[in-house]
């Protein structure tokens, strides 16, 4: 399915303070998302990778984890350091792991 360019993370095991990207579409994002993570859509990644630090260990998620790992695998190839986040959204939420809304309603994962 994915090359061998595609590590993969536990939730529990994204550090406090890392560098999470979500490339979910806005809606997804604006339901609920990790407190500090950088949202770039998945479509917006090619155009807008320059945002993402070379110099630290990027962990990206999405709801599942099939976005993401396509995201990670692209930013392995041209030179970051990226992680898949196991279980994306969903599991971020099931371990009880902060979230935020930009909703005015309390998070959730769509």
């Amino acid at each position: 399915m994915f090359g061998q360019n595609v590590p993969v993370v536990e939730v529990s095991t994204v550090p406090d303070g890392g560098y999470v990207l979500d490339v979910r579409e806005p809606d997804e994002w604006a339901a609920g998302h990790a407190p500090d993570a950088v949202h770039i859509p998945l479509g917006e990644l090619g155009q807008r990778a320059g945002e993402v630090p070379r110099d630290r260990q990027v962990y990206v998620v999405c709801r599942v984890g099939g976005r993401s790992a396509q995201a990670v695998q692209a930013l392995n190839d041209a030179g970051w350091r990226a992680a898949n986040v196991a279980g994306g959204m969903q599991a971020w939420a099931l371990s009880g792991r902060a979230m935020a809304s930009e909703t005015g309603a309390p998070p959730q994962v769509v």
